[in-house]
């Protein structure tokens, strides 16, 4: 996935393009600099537009008869709120490797749209190996959702920024401070120096439907004030990074520059924040991500109160349920999120969470995904209180959680007690020494001494601790072969690893 950020090195630089060549899959940022909850469109001094009329294409006359298409007209949306969105320009510098001669080594990423990508698995560093700073240029897009000049954009077209400039449709130009940025969402709050702006009205974000028609408006490579369209193709993606955020999928043109942008409604009122792309090129594929204006807003209004945003815990460690898992705990469905781990002492251990539980619906809203616990979780606020239905022991029990603070500082994982059996799983298991114990962290456990068949074609490893079989804790091999042979189609095992605890299905027969 790839942030739309259009940020190029000095042009002075000859930087090989060496990423390129590797055809890896991205998601990538939407704009050059480019790109969040709750919903206050009168506050914006600006009423919602009515729904843009239809625009019916007129058969040809040549053409037998047959049903009349109809397609959305954005011109009035186009021309409405075109002036409230703007254009993003940030100056920042970046390290660069230098070979012997001082000039910038062949390898690195420069401005790559690769480069994103690549630097979020490079460690802490981001793949900065040393060097020197690099001047680098940006371009994104954002939108003034305040007449005093506060505008929304994406977190990452303004991340290391020394100096940010915004543009308005009228071409008048502004330096922006940045009131406050917030990564987990992807989420920057600016404020520029102007009255009487115009603004854009905004939506609900949970209104929208699957298939129905959106537009934005951005600057993708620097052209302002581009307008795309499509549709809405899902809603609540979960993407493989840290975000948690409950993307709205799109087939509208998001290319980088887009980043921060608007995504508007046929009403005209703005439902999401354009944010990612997913390509193989660099360019849009047909797949892009905004942030829904309900959670955006929300951490605006924090951001413009206090500076910064603050998100909920819960506490839990959760994988997905797969067939497997869903045979194992008897499961209709392969449906929830398991908990593989429980923090001590949070909110999840307090509301009586354990290791095996498959949480089946948060407040009424069914899971379907593991990733939809997190991204529930995400857009509420510490302090509330959530119900969850969880699956245990073949039965639904309801659990109430008060949620902390993610900025609280991490507990000790709670030890959790179990074991593994042989029989049909091809485990050879010994229970563990109390030097063993003491050294895992753990009160009880069966050490895995070699693994073979079903087990070992699942992952599991000499050298694992096995502490439960669906969800069961075990001692002895005696009540890992009674659980095992309980089961039908198969197990789930509870492994800890090292410092992790890790659920593995393992068919059985």
């Amino acid at each position: 996935m790839e942030h739309q950020e259009q940020k190029t090195a000095s042009p002075s630089l000859k930087i090989k393009r060496t990423v390129a060549a590797l055809a890896a899959i991205g998601v990538l940022g939407a704009g050059g600099a480019m790109v969040v909850h709750q919903n206050n469109a009168g506050a914006n001094g600006a009423p919602a537009a009515a729904p843009v009329a239809a625009a019916v294409a007129p058969a040809a006359a040549t053409a037998a008869p047959g049903p009349l298409v109809s397609l959305p007209d954005f011109s009035q949306i186009a021309a409405r709120n075109s002036p409230a969105v703007v254009n993003i320009s940030v100056t920042g510098s970046t390290k660069v490797e230098l070979d012997t001669s001082g000039q910038a080594g062949a390898d690195d990423f420069g401005n790559d749209p690769f480069f994103e990508f690549f630097r979020r698995f490079q460690g802490p560093q981001g793949g900065q190996r040393g060097g020197r700073d690099v001047p680098t240029h940006g371009l994104g897009s954002g939108f003034i959702v305040s007449p005093d000049g506060v505008i929304m954009t994406n977190a990452h077209v303004v991340r290391d920024a020394r100096e940010v400039t915004v543009k308005l449709n009228d071409r008048r130009e502004f330096r922006a401070k940045v009131l406050g940025s917030d990564p987990k969402t992807d989420i920057a709050v600016l404020k520029i120096d102007a009255n009487n702006l115009p603004v854009v009205p905004l939506g609900h974000s949970n209104d929208l439907k699957v298939g129905e028609w959106v537009l934005a408006i951005g600057s993708p490579y620097g052209f302002d004030s581009t307008v795309t369209a499509g549709v809405v193709s899902a809603k609540g993606r979960s993407l493989p990074d840290d975000s948690n955020v409950p993307f709205i999928q799109t087939d509208v043109a998001v290319n980088p520059g887009n980043s921060g942008g608007p995504l508007f409604n046929t009403r005209g009122e703005v439902v999401g924040i354009n944010s990612q792309i997913y390509s193989q090129t660099g360019g849009f594929q047909g797949l892009s991500f905004a942030i829904p204006i309900d959670l955006a807003g929300r951490i605006k209004d924090q951001i413009v109160a206090t500076g910064k945003a603050s998100h909920a815990k819960l506490g839990v460690t959760v994988q997905e349920v797969n067939q497997g898992f869903a045979d194992s705990f008897k499961l209709a469905t392969p449906e929830g999120a398991l908990v593989a781990n429980v923090e001590r002492g949070s909110p999840a251990d307090k509301a009586g969470l354990k290791s095996g539980d498959v949480i089946r619906k948060m407040n009424g809203q069914r899971i379907i995904a593991s990733g939809d616990l997190p991204a529930m979780v995400g857009i509420a606020l510490p302090g509330d209180k959530i119900n969850m239905d969880v699956w245990r022991d073949g039965k639904i029990v309801t659990l109430t959680a008060t949620l902390g603070n993610a900025a609280d500082k991490v507990a000790e994982a709670a030890p959790e007690h179990g074991a593994a059996g042989k029989v049909k799983l091809g485990l050879a298991l010994r229970p563990l020494q109390s030097d063993e114990k003491r050294e895992a962290g753990i009160s009880a456990g069966l050490l895995v001494e070699d693994a073979g068949g079903a087990a070992a074609n699942a992952g599991v490893q000499p050298g694992d601790v096995l502490l439960s079989v669906n969800g069961r804790p075990v001692n002895t091999v005696e009540q890992v072969r009674d659980v095992v042979d309980k089961s039908a189609k198969s197990v789930a095992l509870l492994i800890q690893r090292g410092p992790d605890k890790i659920f593995i299905p393992v068919r059985l027969g």
